[in-house]
């Protein structure tokens, strides 16, 4: 292994940073959300992942609605790059 690769556990692979974030109130959505999730969970700093924890237990259906939508859209972009990949490496007939 070179000096430069750096190894990584599975958990900082697919870990979003982006989850661990404070959320800043902006927006009068945001403060709402912000406000109620810090009250919920007795918490003054609030992140994404705990206002996406509350959605699921208080917003079910919401928070299943937009994750099949995102699944979907992953998985469709997946068989487009799968086609794209098999017509890219199939020999031309000429």
């Amino acid at each position: 292994m070179s000096e430069q690769e750096k190894v990584i556990t599975e958990r900082e692979l697919h870990g979003n940073p982006m989850l661990a974030m404070a959320v800043n109130k902006d927006t009068e959505l945001k403060k709402f959300l912000v406000e109620y999730v810090g009250e919920k969970l007795d918490n003054e700093e609030v992140t994404v992942n705990m206002i996406a924890e509350v959605l699921a237990l208080d917003f079910p259906e919401f928070v299943f609605a937009f994750a099949e939508e995102n699944f979907l859209r992953g998985y469709q972009l997946g068989l487009d790059d799968a086609e794209l990949l098999t017509r890219e490496t199939q020999p031309s007939k000429s």
